[in-house]
C-alpha cells in the first residue's frame, strides 16, 4: 500500500542527549462495484405467508458487496527509547456512493485504539479494535482474499469483521519461530455485574516451514451478544434485536440465519483453518462453530419462545492461484449447518465462491467476484430457510446468484 508520510522523524532535544521519532500516515481504500443479485427480497411477509422479490437487483456500492469496502485512516508511533514505540491506529469506514460514515455513523468505526509495541516483548493496546481471530485467522480464510461476497452466512462467526469490539485491551506477541499469540478482554461497563456484557478472546497462529504451511486458531467468547458483539455501533438499538429482522410485508428480512437467537445469553465461537503452498497456488481449509448459549434469558427479545442452545457450523475449501504477476483467481466452497433448537429442524446453506482480480498498478486492481447460494430447512425466524448472500437483500427463494465487478484503490 502506497502511504503517505504526513510527519517524519521529528526530532526534539529530551534531557540533552535523547532524540524522540515520530511519524503519521494517512492511508485508505476507495473502491466501487456493480452488484447483480437475483431474487433479491423486497417483502418478507405479504399475504401469501412467502416472502415476496425482484426478479433482478443491480446496484453500485462502495465495495460493500465487492473485494473490499472503502476506508481512510490515520496510523502513526513515536519513539520512546529503549525499542518501545508509543502507537495509535483511527480507521473509518465510508461510501463512495454519498460520502456518508460507515459502521452507523462513526468517524472512526473500523478502528480507534493507541498503545505500546516492542520487539520481542509485542504489542499492548486500548480502544475499539478487532480481537484474536482478526488478526491471527481471518487473514488466512478466502473472504479476505475474494470479497464480502464470499462471507459465511450473516457473518455468524465474525470472521469478515463485520463488527468491532469497544472497551477492549489487546495483547498481540511478535513472531517466535513462526508462532504467534494474542488475546483481548472487553469489560461490559456495567455496574454491579462485572461480566454483563463482557467480551473475549485468544488465538494462536503459526507460519512458515519447509513445508509453507500456515495454521491459526481462536476462541471468542460474548455475554449478551446482543449488545457486547452485535450492538457496538453508535446506530445500534438499546433494547432491540441488533442481530437482525423478521421483516415485514414491506421490508426484507435481514439476516434470517441468526436474526432469531437475539435473546441468547452467551455467544462462544471457536474458529480453525490451515493453508498449504505449493508454487503458485494456496490450498485451504477452515472451520467454525458457533454456540448460541442460554435462549430466552433476555425474555423481552425471546419471540420465538426458544430455549436451550442453537449452534451454527461451516466447513471451508478454498484454493487460490496466483497466474501471472498481475492476475489471481480463485475458488472455493462453504457448507454450513446448525441452528436446530426447542425440537425442529435446523437450517442449511451450500456456497459456491469464485473470484478473479488483475493489478493494474501496485495500488489500483479491477476484480469480478460472484456467488452461488442454496438454502434449506428452517432458518432461525421459522421459516423455510431462503438462500442470503454476504450483505445484500436475502433472497425470495431458496436459491440465489450474486455477482460483483469493480475497481480497488489503495493509498
Amino acid at each position: 500500500m502506497k502511504k503517505l508520510i504526513l510527519a517524519v522523524s521529528m526530532s526534539s532535544a529530551m534531557v540533552g542527549t535523547t532524540n524522540a521519532q515520530s511519524s503519521v500516515t494517512l492511508y485508505g481504500i476507495v473502491t466501487g462495484n456493480v452488484t447483480y443479485a437475483n431474487n433479491a427480497q423486497t417483502a418478507a411477509t405479504p399475504a401469501s405467508g412467502r416472502p415476496r422479490g425482484g426478479s433482478q437487483v443491480a446496484q453500485f456500492g462502495s465495495g460493500t458487496y465487492g473485494l473490499a469496502s472503502s476506508r481512510w485512516g490515520l496510523k502513526g508511533a513515536e519513539d520512546l527509547g529503549r525499542q518501545v514505540k508509543a502507537v495509535f491506529q483511527l480507521e473509518g469506514g465510508l461510501s463512495v456512493n454519498s460520502g456518508a460514515l460507515g459502521q452507523g455513523g462513526a468517524l472512526f468505526g473500523r478502528q480507534a485504539y493507541l498503545g505500546f509495541t516492542a520487539p520481542r516483548y509485542g504489542t499492548f493496546t486500548v480502544g475499539r479494535q478487532g480481537d484474536a481471530q482478526i488478526d491471527l485467522v481471518s487473514p488466512l480464510i478466502h473472504a479476505w482474499y475474494w470479497g464480502n461476497l464470499s462471507i459465511h452466512p450473516a457473518d455468524y462467526d465474525n470472521l469478515n469483521f463485520t463488527h468491532r469490539i469497544n472497551n477492549a485491551v489487546k495483547y498481540l506477541s511478535d513472531t517466535f519461530g513462526g508462532f504467534r499469540f494474542a488475546g483481548l478482554y472487553s469489560f461490559g461497563g456495567v455496574a454491579g455485574n462485572v461480566t454483563q456484557n463482557q467480551y473475549w478472546s485468544l488465538g494462536a497462529s503459526y507460519t512458515g516451514g519447509a513445508f509453507a504451511f500456515a495454521f491459526a486458531a481462536s476462541i471468542l467468547n460474548a455475554r449478551n451478544p446482543n449488545t457486547s458483539l452485535y450492538g457496538t455501533n453508535p446506530n445500534a438499538s438499546a433494547t432491540g434485536n441488533n442481530l437482525g429482522s423478521a421483516g415485514s410485508a414491506t421490508t426484507a428480512e435481514s439476516n434470517p440465519a441468526i436474526a432469531g437467537f437475539t435473546s441468547a445469553n452467551t455467544q462462544q465461537t471457536v474458529s480453525v483453518t490451515g493453508t498449504y503452498a505449493a508454487g503458485s497456488a494456496i490450498f485451504g481449509l477452515a472451520y467454525s462453530n458457533t454456540q448460541y448459549r442460554g435462549l430466552g434469558a433476555n425474555a423481552a427479545l425471546n419471540t420465538f419462545n426458544y430455549r436451550g442452545t442453537a449452534v451454527l457450523s461451516t466447513i471451508s475449501a478454498s484454493l487460490r492461484y496466483q497466474a501471472t504477476a498481475f492476475l489471481r483467481f480463485g475458488t472455493s466452497f462453504d457448507y454450513t449447518a446448525g441452528g436446530g433448537v426447542n425440537g425442529r429442524q435446523g437450517e442449511k446453506y451450500e456456497q459456491f465462491n469464485l473470484g478473479a482480480a488483475y493489478s493494474l498498478s501496485k495500488a489500483t486492481d479491477v476484480y469480478v467476484t460472484g456467488v452461488f447460494q442454496h438454502a434449506s430447512g428452517t432458518d432461525s425466524l421459522g421459516r423455510p430457510a431462503v438462500a442470503a448472500i454476504g450483505y445484500p437483500s436475502p433472497s425470495a427463494t431458496s436459491k440465489q446468484v450474486a455477482v460483483s465487478a469493480g475497481i480497488k484503490h489503495l493509498f
